[in-house]
């Protein structure tokens, strides 16, 4: 769909900011599937965490992401979302080596270009939330910018700039 864009790239690049700043702005946003599945399982029994069961975490995040893209399918205007099912698969695969059934039709669910975040080392912070470090951070990026075009997404980098002004670019480029 032309009118969902996905904001991806490395944690701690400034992505959930970005997303806060373009919903402030009366922009349609869909949170991070990821963050929402961590907070959950920090406040309930602890499974499905990334770094303790990432293959149970993995599907999670995909079903997660199908259930927003469903939801996001009633909105009317541009939708931005913070990662999406293209990052839930992609940690899919990397949790387990394989593709799951939703990524069928993966590379038609979202508008062809999608913005990635580098890794920001100024903005990186280590919570509760995410407990990966900087290297790890470095080689998720990696993966995704090898990831993304496999399904005929065209990679558009976000500049390190402050956030108005990225939420700016975005504008710019859903209009």
């Amino acid at each position: 769909m032309r009118r969902f864009v996905v904001v991806s790239g490395a944690s701690g690049g400034g992505k959930s900011t970005l997303i806060a700043a373009l919903a402030a702005q009366g922009i349609a946003t869909v949170p991070e599937p990821g963050r929402r599945i961590v907070a959950a399982a920090l406040a309930g029994d602890g499974r499905g965490l990334p770094w303790a069961e990432p293959a149970l975490f993995a599907r999670r995040a995909v079903a997660l992401a199908l259930q927003d893209w469903q939801a996001a399918c009633a909105l009317s205007g541009p939708v931005v979302f913070d990662r999406g099912l293209l990052d839930a698969v992609a940690a899919f695969e990397h949790a387990t080596g394989a593709l799951p059934p939703q990524a069928e039709g993966l590379g038609a669910r979202y508008h062809r270009q999608v913005w990635l975040a580098p890794p920001w080392p100024a903005l990186y912070r280590q919570d509760a939330e995410r407990r990966q470090g900087p290297a790890q951070a470095l080689a998720e990026y990696h993966r995704l910018r090898a990831f993304l075009p496999r399904f005929g997404y065209e990679i558009k980098d976000l500049p390190r700039v402050p956030v108005l002004t990225r939420a700016a670019i975005l504008r710019a480029a859903l209009a």
